[in-house]
């Protein structure tokens, strides 16, 4: 179960964010909430949360402000900013704690989502690296590259990214293994990777992995079990899933569409 603290002073919105995400993932989550900055920070430490969602604009101390303190807590969490302040300066204070995404309310599921999965992938990379490091008993560094890119720079890391994607989309790789392979920090690259390819990680690769997989359901040999492996997915009641909410339809409607027409 991955800990999940919301926070939004909208008591409605608390519980339909809340809502949301224990519909799209259940028995998955564990989710605490908080009204203003002071409860986010209070729920964060006691339940040792691995995500937090962050209103901006809060009562006492702001989403900003709380995860300015949660990242000093701990500096392995996904932060998620989701607000209706399309402000710069908000944008650049999210980038400088570090946060996975900056959501704008109303904003779509299928961003929701995405981040959410990108922040189960980290936490999960979190909890294996941790194992690693408690059985080795040795830590690990981390290199921060904060540098803006260049137009010829950022061709290349896109051009080695995309590559690395369509050769490794089979493995169990996040935006975290793709921007340790190119040498770069998580934050600088998921920027990055966002400006060159206007979606996020995640997106592209479940686009990328939806895509192979609809190729490997038009050959009726091939065991819809077996098709969810070979396109990348480990669990093949997700891959039913996450291919049903990206096409509408389950895979095996897919495939009789395909074969009978």
């Amino acid at each position: 179960m991955y800990r999940v603290l919301i926070a939004d002073d909208e008591p409605i919105e608390r519980q339909v964010i809340s809502k949301k995400i224990n519909g799209f993932f259940p028995d998955q989550v564990e989710i605490f909430l908080a009204e203003n900055g002071v409860e986010a920070v209070k729920e964060f430490k006691n339940n040792n949360c691995q995500i937090a969602l962050l209103d901006i604009a809060m009562p006492g101390k702001s989403g900003l402000e709380a995860a300015e303190e949660i990242r000093g807590i701990d500096q392995n969490c996904s932060i998620i900013f989701l607000t209706a302040f399309d402000e710069f300066s908000y944008a650049k204070k999210a980038i400088e704690v570090k946060a996975l995404d900056y959501l704008l309310k109303p904003g779509s599921d299928e961003d929701l989502i995405s981040a959410f999965e990108e922040a189960f992938s980290i936490a999960d990379k979190n909890m294996e690296e941790a194992r690693v490091k408690e059985s080795a008993g040795s830590s690990t560094v981390f290199d921060i590259d904060e540098e803006e890119p260049d137009h010829n720079k950022s061709s290349v890391i896109v051009r080695q990214a995309k590559n690395y994607i369509d050769e490794h989309y089979k493995e169990d790789i996040s935006l975290q293994d793709v921007a340790g392979v190119l040498g770069y920090s998580d934050v600088y690259f998921c920027k990055l990777f966002k400006q060159n390819f206007g979606k996020s990680f995640i997106v592209y690769l479940n686009e990328l992995r939806i895509g192979k997989a609809k190729e490997f359901l038009a050959n009726p040999a091939i065991n819809i079990k077996d098709i969810s492996s070979e396109a990348g997915y480990r669990d093949a009641n997700y891959f039913a899933r996450v291919f049903k909410r990206m096409t509408g339809m389950t895979p095996s409607d897919y495939r009789n569409g395909v074969i009978g027409s």
